[in-house]
């Protein structure tokens, strides 16, 4: 059986140093933000040469499904403002072409 040898990636001063990173990936410790019945995860993490966000949210709807909807409408709305206000900070981080959808993207050769 063959093995695959990969160079070792360094942790940052940041990172979590466990089982949290990966070969090809540093994670730091979450951040966990509580409120109203709503949870937010913000995870820091360093792919190769890049480092980004990982925000993962539960949010609690209504049960009616007309409010379900225009409450998942502002969330993305929201989530949109939230990019803008991130990307007006640092904006050499956001690519200068538009984004094509995911599914349109060529894979990595």
């Amino acid at each position: 059986m063959a093995r695959t040898i990969r160079p070792e990636t360094p942790h940052t001063g940041w990172c979590a140093r466990d089982h949290r990173c990966g070969v090809t990936e540093h994670r730091a410790p979450p951040v966990i933000a509580d409120h109203l019945g709503a949870r937010a995860i913000v995870t820091r993490v360093r792919a190769g040469d890049v480092e980004y966000a990982e925000i993962t949210a539960r949010i609690p709807l209504a049960r009616h499904d007309a409010l379900a909807r225009r409450q998942v409408g502002l969330t993305l709305h929201l989530l949109r403002r939230l990019f803008a206000a991130v990307a007006a900070v640092r904006p050499e981080t956001l690519p200068t072409a538009p984004a094509r959808p995911a599914l349109d993207r060529r894979t990595a050769a």
